[in-house]
C-alpha cells in the first residue's frame, strides 16, 4: 500500500510540475534561431526594430483549420505595416516536416514562413500551450501580448475581438496593449514525447 502512495504521490508531483517555461508579458522573449520549410534562417534576434508576431501552429489541428479557412491570420496580417510588423508560423508538431509545411502553405496561399520546430525546444522555452497560440513581441524584443488570436473560441460570434491586431495596432501607436493575456485555446501543441 506505502508503494502505491508513493507511486501516486510522485505522479502527482511530476504531474503538477510545469513541463516548460512561459514567455512571460513584460519581459524579454526568448532568444531562438530557427529554419523556415525553405531550409533559411530566422532567429528572433535578425527581427529587432519590428513588431513580432509568432503564432503556434498545426494544420491538422479544427482549430488552425477553421482560422485559416476564415483567413483570420491572413486578414490580420494585412491590416500591418509590412516594414513594422513580421509574422512567423511556429510548428512544433513532433511529425512536422519542411515538405509538410511547403505544401500545406501552397494550399492555403500565404507567404509568411512556418519555422520548424520538430523538437519543441523553442515551442517549450516559451511555453506555447495549444495551436494557434499567439505572441507580440515589440520593438525591443519584449513580449507584450500572449495568448489567444481572438475571444471566440467557437468561432460562432459577430462581435469577436482579435487581440493579436489590438495589440500591435496599440503597439505601432505607441500605445499601452489593452489586453496584455488571454487563455489560448485550440488543439494542444503535440511535443515530441520526452
Amino acid at each position: 500500500m506505502k508503494q502505491i502512495f508513493t507511486a501516486l504521490s510522485l505522479g502527482a508531483l511530476f504531474l503538477g510540475a510545469p513541463a516548460f517555461a512561459d514567455a512571460e508579458v513584460g519581459t524579454a522573449a526568448p532568444a531562438f534561431t530557427l529554419k523556415d520549410e525553405t531550409g533559411k534562417e530566422h532567429s528572433l534576434a535578425q527581427y529587432k526594430g519590428k513588431v513580432v508576431v509568432l503564432e503556434w501552429t498545426n494544420p491538422e489541428c479544427p482549430f488552425v483549420q477553421r482560422h485559416y479557412s476564415a483567413d483570420t491570420m491572413a486578414n490580420t496580417l494585412k491590416g500591418f505595416d509590412a516594414k513594422k510588423v513580421v509574422w512567423l508560423a511556429v510548428d512544433s508538431t513532433a511529425h512536422n516536416t519542411p515538405d509538410k509545411s511547403a505544401a500545406w502553405k501552397k494550399t492555403e496561399g500565404f507567404s509568411y514562413p512556418v519555422l520548424q520546430d520538430a523538437s519543441g525546444t523553442v515551442g517549450k522555452s516559451f511555453g506555447a500551450k495549444t495551436t494557434p497560440h499567439m505572441y507580440v513581441i515589440d520593438e525591443q524584443g519584449v513580449v507584450r501580448y500572449a495568448g489567444a488570436i481572438d475571444d471566440d473560441p467557437r468561432g460562432k460570434s459577430d462581435k469577436k475581438v482579435n487581440h493579436v491586431k489590438a495589440a500591435v495596432d496599440a503597439l505601432l501607436g505607441g500605445k499601452a496593449v489593452p489586453t496584455a493575456t488571454s487563455t489560448p485555446y485550440g488543439c494542444s501543441v503535440k511535443y515530441k514525447s520526452s
